[in-house]
């Protein structure tokens, strides 16, 4: 799931971009955006704790 406003992934703090050429990156530049993910992940708007799937919807279904 992207996160609206910084279009980050909530999982992991990266672009698309980043998650798609993972793995075609050299070394030093994946160690670059981890290093940017602490700074990244302060930035967002939603929550990774936010729960999803079906593990949300029997939360949500018992909760009513």
């Amino acid at each position: 799931m992207v996160d609206p406003e910084t279009q980050l992934c909530i999982g992991c703090g990266r672009t698309r971009m980043e998650i798609a050429g993972w793995l075609g990156m050299a070394p030093v530049e994946r160690h670059r955006v981890v290093e940017a993910l602490p700074e990244r992940m302060a930035t967002m708007t939603m929550r990774k704790s936010r729960r999803g799937g079906r593990a949300g919807r029997l939360t949500r279904e018992t909760s009513n």
